[in-house]
């Protein structure tokens, strides 16, 4: 079967977007994505739509992608809907790349968009993260969750976290406090994260926030749930991102080649039940595996990534769980520089999920869109040199120990 390519890909501002719905996110992403490829919409032969929020906070609970992309102009063709909670994006992504490869289409458009911030609707803002767990095992999960780390108390200076809050924080902490507790690692080495992300941050023009922290300030601000403080969480986040995949006869036909990057591999994997020692068979690691072996290529071929960071423990994690390093050195890695712009493995370039945003649906999407810019080499001053293979961990929800669904791609920079 034929190569598949990422041949556009667009995306909107992060931020607070009160006043824009999710149909004028869609069509601001779509536009650049589709310019970014050199097309217009009569090219595209199928799209797939993802959102997690559009039915609990507006009550459009089906045809979402139907209904943003006709008012975009997009009629007739196949429109998909994916929500797979975080992994949303992704998951549309893994969809459009299965029916190209098969050559069911030569042009498939995935689209995220999110609209996370309703002011009037505070309380079902913060209800909605739970529609992304299993709501009938949820106290049981909860408790599994947090009794991982009930060894690792935090210091009786550590203040209490606010009542509003996802609560996948209440489970990063946990996750924390057994990492702590299992290898060792400290709560610096987790702020260490943050403030890389923060400064990695200040080049991307599309990011929520793009001011600079240090370890130290990451430490001492708003505690939400110990050890996570606020600046190791993702915010609330608006906006939409949007790819345009083909098909290796049409990147031929149309000359496009140099700018064309290959998805090389792609890895899915969702939970499964397995001790809570039993890391290796984390799903992360299953997806991560899958992808390398689609790809033909390992953890030491790849020159920058992206990994779900929706709080700054998941990146240690995920740097882990992806082979990056051995289990328990993630914390000390992140300590020595070596992940930081201009490190011997850059990751989260873009300022991860807790600097430049996470909105939901979009967010997989957005991680494709930042490693296109770099194997391009059209990244600015946030560029890594000589950016051969880029990958992109995407995990989504939660169920049992993990998160419930995980897409690793693994992308090639364009032949010249």
């Amino acid at each position: 079967m034929s190569n598949v390519y990422v041949i556009g890909a667009g995306m909107t501002r992060l931020g607070k977007h009160l006043e824009r719905s999710v149909k004028d996110l869609s069509r601001e992403a779509v536009d650049a994505a589709l310019a970014d490829a050199g097309l217009n919409k009569e090219s595209v032969q199928a799209a797939w739509f993802c959102n997690t929020r559009q039915g609990a906070l507006e009550g459009q609970h089906g045809v979402r992608g139907q209904a943003s992309l006709r008012a975009y102009g997009l009629q007739g063709i196949p429109i998909f809907n994916t929500d797979n909670a975080c992994a949303s994006s992704s998951s549309g992504l893994f969809q459009a790349f299965a029916a190209v490869k098969a050559g069911l289409f030569d042009v498939a458009l995935v689209v995220g968009a999110e609209k996370m911030n309703f002011p009037e609707k505070r309380e079902a803002m913060f209800e909605a993260f739970k529609g992304s767990w299993d709501r009938d095992l949820a106290d049981e999960h909860l408790a599994h969750l947090l009794a991982l780390g009930q060894d690792v108390l935090p210091p009786d200076s550590a203040e209490a976290g606010p009542a509003e809050r996802s609560v996948f924080m209440d489970i990063y902490s946990a996750q924390a406090r057994f990492h702590m507790k299992t290898f060792g690692t400290t709560v610096e080495q987790i702020a260490h994260v943050a403030a890389k992300n923060h400064w990695h941050s200040q080049w991307n023009p599309f990011a929520q926030y793009r001011h600079s922290m240090t370890v130290e300030e990451v430490l001492a601000d708003k505690m939400i749930a110990w050890p996570i403080t606020r600046s190791m969480c993702a915010p609330m986040t608006d906006g939409a991102c949007a790819l345009v995949v083909a098909s290796d006869s049409f990147v031929r036909q149309q000359g496009i080649s140099g700018r064309a990057v290959r998805i090389r591999g792609m890895g899915v994997s969702s939970s499964s039940d397995r001790d809570a020692q039993e890391v290796s068979r984390h799903l992360t690691r299953v997806a991560a595996f899958r992808a390398y072996e689609m790809a033909a290529a390992g953890p030491g071929d790849i020159s920058v990534a992206e990994l779900h960071d929706a709080s700054a423990i998941a990146e240690i994690l995920h740097t882990e769980n992806c082979g990056f390093c051995e289990y328990g050195e993630g914390g000390p890695l992140v300590a020595s520089g070596a992940t930081r712009l201009g490190g011997k493995l850059p990751i989260n370039v873009s300022g991860g999920l807790h600097s430049k945003g996470h909105p939901i649906g979009a967010t997989g999407a957005i991680q494709v869109h930042d490693l296109v810019r770099q194997l391009r080499g059209e990244a600015g001053d946030s560029q890594v040199q000589d950016a051969r293979l880029g990958l992109a961990e995407n995990g989504g929800g939660f169920h049992g120990l993990e998160e419930a669904a995980c897409v690793v791609t693994i992308l090639e920079a364009p032949q010249r």
